[in-house]
Parts: structure tokens; C-alpha cells; sequence
């Protein structure tokens, strides 16, 4: 544990932190490990990546600023010292907290397939996600609409993602986090930030829409925006230039 917080820590050099956002808060298994770990491989080069979940068991009413604190006691109990940090997506949103509320901890910044607030399709998935979860029912297929406009599409998909719910019945932890990201709009406190900032967006990414990037580059100073033509959101960050990218701007000296 860091710091309480479950995490997974590979290569050598430099702390690089990566929030991560799992619907268990926990370290993933399986295929979600495969994935996570061969996302973050090229920055074990040059970094000892730690990939950090959540703690178990946060209050219900938990605000995206309470978990970018959390976050933000672990890096001072464990490291000396600002870090670099790498974020997608939901952990995006958290590490956009974190470095407007605590500008001392964070020195150059990340981020992809993310912005400052949820798109209104991003939103209605993730409401979507969270009503099906309180009933009882296998929530993911909400967020089949995230990943296609396809309406074929939509049901081929929200099948297959029934299926990988699997016996998992509690998501809990998982609504408690969508529901802080679903109240967090940054957009009037990016000013705030002051880390050296590199935002990588897919131009087709429905959960985070190019737009709302575009605000959130725009608000913060002197950070950048790198945009992956045709691009989905998922598609962002699993693209070959992904990685060359943000290693060319986190080593940059």
C-alpha cells in the first residue's frame, strides 16, 4: 500500500505517479493488469511508474477535491518533493484536482482522453452506469454509448460488456467515485494549475469531447494540446504515438 492506497510500481528512476481509476478500488487483475502495465511500460525507461488506486470504503458523498486529497497526502507521505504525473480519462479528472488544490505536488502533468468536465455524453453514460449499479443490475452496458453512435453498435457492445461484469456485485466504490466526477467542472480554476501541462486528445473521443479539452488547455498557462485525428477516447490512449509523446514531454529538460 501507499501511503493506504493500493498501487502496482514498475521500473527505475523518478517517481512518475498515474491515477487510476478501476470499478473495484483495488489493484486490477487480469486483463485490466495486462493492460495497465503495457500502457505504462515505455515510462519504466525513464521513470519508476506507480500506478495508484483509491482506498476502499470512501464516504458516499465524496467530492473529486476529498479524493485528489487523498491522492495529495499519499504523494507527500511518500515522496520528497513534486512529481511528474500521467493520467487518462476518470484519473484525469482527479490529477486536474489535485494540481489546481495542491500546485506544490505536481510538476509537469500528463493528461489524455480527459478535460476539465465531463461531455454530455460522458455524462449521461456515466448517470447511466450509476443508476443501473444501485439497481442491482450489471451496470457497464451504460456505457456502451461512450464507445460508438452506432446503435448497432451500441447493442453488440453493451452485450459484451454485460459479459465482462462478470459475478461482480458490488460497484459501490465505483458509483461513489462517478458520482464525484459527475459534479466536477474545473473549468473556473485551471488558472490554479502550475504544472507544465500536456493534454493528448482523440478528435472523436464522445466522453471528453475536443472541445471541453480545448477549454481546459486554454485555462491553463502555457500548457499544450496534442490532437490524434479520428481518434475515440479509448483509441487516445492505446494509440503507437501515445507513449513517445508524453515521454518526449516529461523528459524534456
Amino acid at each position: 500500500m501507499l501511503n493506504g492506497l493500493p498501487y502496482l510500481s514498475a521500473g527505475e528512476g523518478p517517481p512518475l505517479v498515474v491515477p487510476l481509476y478501476t470499478p473495484e478500488a483495488a489493484n486490477p487483475t487480469g486483463l485490466a493488469r495486462w493492460s495497465t502495465l503495457r500502457m505504462v511500460r515505455p515510462f519504466t525507461e525513464h521513470f519508476t511508474v506507480y500506478v495508484v488506486n483509491r482506498p476502499p470504503g470512501l464516504p458516499p458523498a465524496t467530492t473529486m477535491a476529498d479524493l485528489a486529497a487523498v491522492y495529495a497526502q499519499a504523494i507527500k507521505a511518500t515522496f520528497q518533493g513534486p512529481v511528474n504525473m500521467l493520467a487518462i480519462s476518470t484519473g484525469g479528472s482527479i490529477a486536474l484536482q489535485l494540481a489546481a488544490d495542491h500546485p506544490d505536488l505536481v510538476d509537469r502533468l500528463v493528461l489524455a482522453g480527459t478535460a476539465a468536465t465531463l461531455g454530455p455524453v460522458g455524462r449521461r453514460a456515466q448517470r447511466g452506469y450509476i443508476e443501473r449499479a444501485r439497481q442491482g443490475r450489471r451496470p457497464s452496458p451504460a456505457l456502451a454509448g461512450v464507445v460508438t453512435e452506432s446503435a448497432l453498435g451500441r447493442r453488440l457492445l453493451a452485450g459484451l460488456l454485460w459479459l465482462s461484469d462478470g459475478s461482480r456485485k458490488d460497484y459501490t466504490d465505483a458509483v461513489v467515485v462517478l458520482n464525484a466526477e459527475d459534479g466536477f467542472d474545473l473549468r473556473g480554476r485551471l488558472h490554479d494549475i502550475k504544472a507544465a501541462t500536456l493534454l493528448i486528445q482523440g478528435d472523436q473521443d464522445l466522453v471528453y469531447p475536443l472541445d471541453l479539452a480545448r477549454q481546459t488547455v486554454e485555462g491553463i498557462p502555457d500548457a499544450q494540446l496534442v490532437v490524434y485525428r479520428g481518434r475515440s477516447h479509448s483509441g487516445t490512449f492505446t494509440d503507437k504515438r501515445f507513449a513517445p509523446d508524453a515521454l518526449a514531454f516529461l523528459t524534456d529538460s
